[in-house]
């Protein structure tokens, strides 16, 4: 890769502001929603905003390959590709919360170069490349010091687990050690994780296009990612992030007996 670092955080931060504006332009009036094959819901406004960022790296990156969550695979022998969720977050979208947002990140084989987080009803960017720092708003920004389970605050997706029933006694041993526990989730967790405003955000299933932005923007803001196994990973189909202090004792709680089978997203 003979481009700099800083390009590639500004190449994704442009590509996740245009799939995050084009979204909003359908936001907060509720779109028509459809069904996907594993029950997830879609609308007209995730196609757009995917629409939008293909455009922009067809254009500016033509050799490269894209993955999206919308339209699925292009060019998958390239070395390098985008990873796209154009709205991560469907079902607070349509339902009209501001905790959605748009998640790109370019990989090379399974190392991620740099991942963008956008947030265009909040008005908040993440950006970050591994060796080169997490800004928020073009300014660095940093997971929590807490090292205390009893005050740390932890977030999911859906504490339902409806995909994975077998991970809810983990949650519920974490859920009932910490101060706060809440479903601030989908990518917003993640936020709340690199800013400092939470210690831990886990999502039981999780799929590359949600995993590949959010990996460094944890890291490189001084957190933990992983899988649910412990693995360093965005390819792992699921996720616990967390700060430095409290990284081993949630891992702890939240394991589980080895063996069980991953799923789809739970992401909508």
């Amino acid at each position: 890769m003979s481009e700099a670092p800083h390009t590639w955080l500004q190449a994704v931060a442009e590509v996740a502001k245009l799939a995050g504006d084009a979204a909003l332009r359908h936001y907060p009036s509720p779109p028509a929603v459809e069904l996907k094959s594993d029950g997830s819901p879609v609308t007209v406004a995730d196609r757009d905003a995917e629409g939008k960022a293909r455009a922009f790296i067809e254009e500016f990156f033509p050799g490269d390959g894209i993955l999206g969550e919308e339209f699925g695979v292009s060019r998958p022998d390239a070395p390098r590709r985008w990873l796209i969720d154009p709205i991560d977050g469907t079902a607070s979208f349509i339902r009209g919360v501001p905790l959605w947002g748009s998640l790109v990140a370019v990989v090379e084989g399974e190392r991620v170069v740099a991942g963008a987080a956008y947030f265009p009803v909040i008005g908040d960017i993440l950006t970050a490349s591994p060796g080169h720092g997490c800004f928020r708003n073009g300014y660095a920004c940093s997971a929590s010091s807490i090292s205390d389970l009893a005050r740390a605050t932890a977030v999911t997706t859906d504490e339902r687990f409806a995909r994975h029933p077998e991970r809810r006694a983990g949650w519920a041993r974490l859920a009932g050690r910490v101060q706060v526990a809440r479903t601030w989730g989908d990518c917003f967790g993640y936020l709340m994780v690199a800013t400092g405003r939470a210690e831990v955000m886990v999502d039981p299933v999780l799929s590359p296009w949600d995993a590949a932005a959010v990996m460094p923007i944890v890291e490189e803001a001084g957190g933990v990612f992983t899988d649910w196994s412990g693995r360093r990973t965005a390819f792992g189909g699921s996720a616990i992030a967390t700060n430095a202090g409290v990284a081993k004792e949630a891992r702890l709680l939240l394991a589980e007996p080895a063996g069980a089978p991953e799923k789809g997203s739970e992401h909508a």
